[in-house]
């Protein structure tokens, strides 16, 4: 079954943390051409991404982000459940770096804390996760999503090493008899995981020869065909579920994959610009952290003053996909953060 409705979660914060390298497109003219630059900015719309530091890794700006969300909530502690962080850049092989994340937050022994091997479909699987954890008893569980993508990607690739930036985030889920139903639609499709690659880092051998396996391989055509044919349905079938039309929806919130791929959903379903908002310009690709990152950098007035039906639609390596509809969300905090 991949749709299911879920009662009684809620959302009340979101913090996004940033590194604070910010690198503009200028910083590749040593490595590509001026036409080439041109021609990549044009397709994926990215102008702009931060960089992690060496030392800095993507739990280091996921703690950050969920240290002050806990203290903008004024969440004792010991009131978290579950922390659960998805990311493809973890801190190591073992442990899990949720256990890492539970150390350095002083949470609590009955919290339960574990990771999620997704990247762009990973923010909404993640609070699909959460909302089963809550059907099941749980009543405050913190999402923890991020990467640290610029450090898989070939300095020399045009196609990825203009796309990806680094960014971490925190969201507060409670539980709330009151909430309206969510709901979700999930899928995959491994016959495409070839499509995006790291095939080194693992326990499968690699051909010792090579000297890009550590290296994030991108096959743009297939993952754009995949885009294109997939999301829309998503959507729309996400939709019908919730018996809501689209201009019923105040904001769909896409992770931000390339600006091309998110123009031509925005046609194909004839949304606005206010109801799709597009910020990979000054982000690039953050991967699982695009999501949050857009409701906290451009539309954080929105769901903090108004109740507000978004849905959120995640997609990407795997392949995977997901996509999550909430209804009448009003944040206590949504927040950037550099570190």
């Amino acid at each position: 079954m991949s749709q299911c409705s879920v009662k009684g979660i809620t959302l009340r914060g979101v913090v996004c943390a940033l590194p604070q390298h910010r690198v503009e497109n200028d910083y590749f003219t040593g490595r590509f051409d001026e036409k080439t630059i041109k021609d990549v900015t044009e397709l994926t719309g990215v102008s702009t991404r931060y960089m992690a530091a060496p030392e800095q890794t993507a739990s280091d700006l996921c703690f950050a982000a969920a240290d002050r969300l806990l203290e903008d909530l004024n969440w004792p502690r010991e009131s978290v459940d579950a922390v659960i962080f998805v990311s493809q850049t973890p801190d190591q092989r073992m442990p899990a770096t949720a256990c890492i994340l539970h150390g350095r937050l002083g949470l609590a022994p009955h919290c339960q804390a574990f990771d999620v091997g997704l990247g762009c479909s990973g923010y909404v699987y993640g609070a699909w996760l959460v909302s089963a954890l809550m059907a099941i008893g749980l009543r405050r569980v913190l999402l923890l999503a991020g990467d640290t993508s610029s450090r898989m990607v070939d300095p020399n690739d045009r196609s990825t090493a203009l796309l990806f930036g680094d960014a971490g985030s925190a969201t507060a889920f409670e539980y709330d008899a009151n909430a309206p139903l969510c709901y979700f639609d999930l899928g995959t499709d491994g016959k495409g995981a070839n499509f995006l690659t790291v095939a080194g880092g693992g326990f499968r051998p690699v051909d010792p020869q090579a000297t890009d396996a550590n290296y994030l391989h991108m096959d743009g055509s297939s993952v754009f065909g995949f885009t294109i044919g997939t999301v829309p349905k998503l959507i729309k079938a996400t939709l019908e579920q919730a018996s809501t039309t689209k201009d019923q929806v105040d904001l769909f919130a896409l992770h931000q994959a390339n600006r091309f791929i998110l123009r031509h959903i925005g046609k194909k379903l004839s949304l606005t610009p206010e109801q799709l908002p597009i910020n990979i310009d000054q982000f690039g690709n953050t991967s699982s952290a695009s999501i949050p990152l857009l409701l906290c950098a451009d539309r954080a007035e929105q769901i903090t003053t108004t109740p507000t039906t978004m849905l959120m639609a995640g997609f990407g390596v795997g392949l995977s996909w997901g996509a999550a509809l909430f209804k009448d969300v009003q944040l206590q905090c949504a927040s950037v953060i550099t570190v």
